[in-house]
């Protein structure tokens, strides 16, 4: 064992950025779940509907969406730290925005501002975690990371039950939030620029420097279709979002009006649902690194069906919905390892910003189109067509796993990952 290993054998750097980039993932994901808490109240206050709302968590997740090539582009090229800070700086200003929107038009520029926080999280975190783990630990490093952003998820919902429970509204709540962001930016500079590797922080001066702005972006977009497994599994995760995105916006709603759920167990329900998943998460990695991804992935979307349908047939009693809702938000967490470990078998290392900005584009355009999709067919047909269709929608990232796994392998047994360049 080296010096540089701790007891456990896992390098002392992979412990500081793996903890750090896990601390951001907490942050990031308190700000992506803000509002389906309480969207009741939103409604009341802002004087809108469903639908409305839904529009605007997916201004969000539109925003977020744009900006994660940009963010991919400087983790890769120039700086993996300044994408940190931008992505921690600027979302503490959006939940600032949020906590201060004196009408509807004023949520809408918070969430804008908030998703182009929030867009640098994945770029930034995942090559840090890659160039500062061995490859015998990554897809444990990956599942600690996914860990922490159920946590993050988790967390929001008790954040601001709590307060608001104490008589505060839910502006201090996201008051808090934006504060806490910043803070944690400032941790984040003197930790990396004092105890990381500026290798792991600034990547190695390459061919994607060279040349005019033009040909620099003709030469990122041809390398994004050069990399069809990539894109697949940028497919997959837009599917599976959107399927995942479906439960978080509207569970709360689906158990106070579908099943006579009070809304503080229902906001409860869901931090449970982000609990469990956590916990999944951390056995989704160890899955991924002793067997296969591409099982764990088939097999956690394959149980998201069943538990999804169980609670779309609004037949169940109020107990067995929330078990049921638990079940349905966090079993997919098994997957998340396994899919970012099939991105790092499917990448080079010149890539992985990129790479993982695509798949967060997949992810965040399902993000973007579930709460407003799904909040029409609730309003127009009900809860029980939109969770209907919601499964149906998890079947189909089934059929793509698999189709990505024959066709490009996963990296693990006797089929070699194909890289991406």
């Amino acid at each position: 064992m080296s010096r540089a290993e701790s007891a456990t054998g896992v390098p002392h750097e992979t412990t500081v950025v793996v903890g750090l980039v896990s601390g951001s993932h907490v942050i990031n994901h308190t700000y992506l779940v803000l509002f389906p808490p309480i969207l009741g109240v939103l409604a009341v206050e802002f004087d809108v509907g469903l639908a409305a709302l839904g529009v605007a968590m997916g201004v969000q997740a539109f925003v977020n969406t744009a900006f994660q090539l940009p963010f991919g582009y400087l983790a890769d090229t120039y700086d993996r730290t300044l994408a940190l800070e931008l992505c921690l700086g600027l979302g503490a200003l959006g939940a600032f925005v949020l906590a201060l929107a004196p009408t509807f038009e004023w949520l809408l520029v918070g969430q804008a501002i908030l998703g182009v926080g929030i867009a640098g999280h994945h770029p930034a975190h995942f090559p840090l975690i890659a160039d500062s783990t061995p490859e015998r630990l990554r897809g444990r490093a990956f599942s600690v990371h996914g860990f922490a952003g159920n946590v993050g998820f988790g967390a929001a919902p008790l954040l601001i039950v709590a307060v608001m429970g104490l008589g505060y509204s839910w502006r201090i709540a996201f008051a808090l939030l934006g504060a806490l962001g910043l803070a944690y930016a400032l941790l984040a500079f003197v930790v990396l620029t004092r105890f990381v590797d500026r290798s792991i922080r600034v990547p190695e001066r390459g061919a994607s420097r060279e040349g005019s702005p033009v040909q620099r972006v003709r030469s990122g977009i041809r390398a994004v279709f050069e990399a069809p497994g990539i894109l697949a599994l940028g497919l997959f995760a837009l599917v599976g979002s959107t399927a995942g995105w479906g439960i978080t916006s509207f569970v709360v709603t689906l158990l106070e009006e579908g099943y006579g759920v009070a809304p503080n167990v229902a906001s409860l329900t869901l931090s449970a649902m982000f609990g469990a998943g956590a916990i999944l998460m951390l056995a989704g990695g160890d899955l991924s690194d002793r067997f296969s991804p591409g099982p764990v992935i088939v097999g956690s979307y394959g149980l998201l069906v069943v538990f999804v349908l169980t609670l779309s047939s609004l037949a169940v009693s109020p107990l067995v919905a929330i078990v049921a809702a638990i079940l349905a938000g966090s079993v997919t967490s098994l997957a998340i390892p396994a899919r970012d470990t099939l991105a790092d078998a499917l990448s080079g290392r010149a890539d992985l910003g990129r790479n993982f900005a695509i798949i967060t584009i997949g992810i965040m355009i399902g993000s973007t189109i579930a709460p407003p999709l799904f909040g029409f067919v609730i309003e127009t047909a009900g809860f029980r067509a939109a969770f209907t269709s919601i499964a149906g929608v998890a079947g189909l990232a089934v059929v793509i796993t698999a189709w990505i796994v024959r066709t490009w392998g996963d990296g693990h047994g006797s089929e070699k990952a194909v890289p991406s360049d």
